[in-house]
């Protein structure tokens, strides 16, 4: 049997629709269960579950205090995938890339006219 990465781990949270609109509210700011289930027509229990499934993956973390779970994005939560995604780019884009640096670049005093 095969051991799952953190990549795969990744993947496997944000394959779900779900999963992904919890994250784009939570781009915004920090939120506690029941205000990140408020939107979706699903039980908190199934919210929570989804959750803890993002925070298995270091997507999101999330703090109790008291009764209440606020839940927050994890600064770096998505690196991984992100590192992925840039490694497999088309070579060609990559020179795009720099080629649209090298324009970017202010040009020296002696080149203005």
């Amino acid at each position: 049997m095969l051991k799952r990465s953190p990549l795969d781990d990744l993947l496997r949270a944000l394959a779900d629709a779900t999963r992904r609109q919890i994250v784009e509210r939570l781009g915004n700011s920090p939120a506690s269960s029941s205000e990140i289930a408020k939107p979706f027509e699903m039980s908190l229990a199934a919210v929570v579950q989804h959750l803890q499934l993002l925070e298995e993956a270091g997507i999101v973390a999330s703090e109790k205090v008291g009764r209440v779970r606020t839940y927050r994005l994890e600064p770096g939560g998505m690196d991984t995938l992100a590192l992925w995604i840039e490694a497999r780019r088309h070579p060609s884009e990559r020179r795009l890339d720099r080629l649209a640096k090298f324009f970017d670049q202010p040009t020296s005093e002696q080149d203005k006219p």
